[in-house]
């Protein structure tokens, strides 16, 4: 469905994206998962038409925007961070409009409404809308032409839980029902799991892993983790057991840190012993699985939000 090969973007001295692959097949729901900066958002307005690669080729499709725009607009669905309405019309008005740029109907309006849950909502303006029904707004309009391919560029961002599930439900049930392409920005990553049949972990411009949830977890993670929080800093080049550490992330400042390692249960009992040699309390103590921010932390060395 989407081909990228080899695609560069700069802005000025950044590389905002640096020679990213990525086949998407149709019907995939496929998450860019990274934190700010990663270069998301670029890849994405390059897919969409709106950015153009300094180097390599998008093929939508099959098609390229250079031949093919007013076809390729036509089968695409976009749904932004923030989306900007007139605030003085109705959510039935704003429907209308949109609908109209495609020469469609009351009944698909209609079929939106009762998609995103607005019907309740139809006469009232959008200005008097709250954030997670703009974005079920946004949404619902991007979904009118029935799109092949859907691109949401962080859509639940700044959303209370109660809002994000809510727009969660909706591309759940739009996966069931049809064959739509989705490609999703995101920086949650409960989100990307939830969503998304392959996820594409991002960083500075490039791909670093690519996969299922599943699949990045077992290619990707060697043991589990350990995070902790003591009354005093941790000595981070005294850690016991240096050979069976994947990766430690120490902040002696705030008197916490995560280590990934090999085995918990063999690990543990050492680490104990060392926080005791160390004349320290430990005053909280989480082990747990590996998830995707550990992956990134793993990858990176930060966490994904950060």
């Amino acid at each position: 469905m989407i081909k990228v090969t080899n695609v560069h973007k700069n802005f000025k001295e950044v590389k905002a994206v640096n020679g990213i692959d990525l086949h998407i097949q149709p019907g995939q729901y496929v998450a860019l998962l990274g934190p700010n900066g990663a270069g998301k958002t670029t890849l994405v307005e390059m897919i969409e038409g709106l950015q153009h690669p300094d180097v390599g080729e998008i093929q939508i499709m099959e098609k390229r925007w250079k031949d093919h725009q007013e076809e390729l607009h036509r089968i695409i669905g976009l749904s932004l961070q923030e989306t900007r309405f007139v605030d003085k019309l109705s959510v039935l008005e704003t429907l209308r409009l949109f609908a109209s740029f495609y020469g469609l109907g009351g009944k698909r309006i209609q079929e939106i409404l009762d998609l995103v849950n607005l019907e309740e909502k139809k006469k009232s303006f959008v200005v008097n809308l709250s954030g997670g029904q703009r974005q079920r707004l946004a949404l619902g309009i991007a979904l009118l032409n029935e799109p092949e391919i859907l691109l949401l560029d962080e859509p639940t961002t700044g959303l209370d839980p109660t809002a994000r599930r809510e727009i969660w439900d909706i591309l759940k049930s739009l996966k069931s029902s049809n064959n739509t392409t989705m490609i999703l920005t995101t920086h949650y990553m409960d989100e990307a799991a939830y969503l998304c049949d392959k996820i594409v972990i991002m960083d500075s411009g490039k791909i670093l892993a690519e996969g299922t949830l599943e699949q990045l977890l077992s290619k990707h993670k060697k043991g589990e983790v350990i995070s902790f929080e003591t009354n005093g800093p941790i000595p981070p080049d005294q850690l016991p057991g240096g050979d069976k550490i994947i990766k430690s992330v120490i902040e002696p400042v705030a008197n916490k840190g995560e280590i990934i390692i090999e085995d918990l249960v063999s690990y543990l009992p050492s680490f104990l012993e060392f926080i005791k040699n160390q004349n320290l309390v430990l005053t909280s103590l989480e082990c747990r699985k590996m998830t995707l921010d550990d992956l990134f932390i793993a990858m990176t060395g930060r966490h994904l939000n950060q």
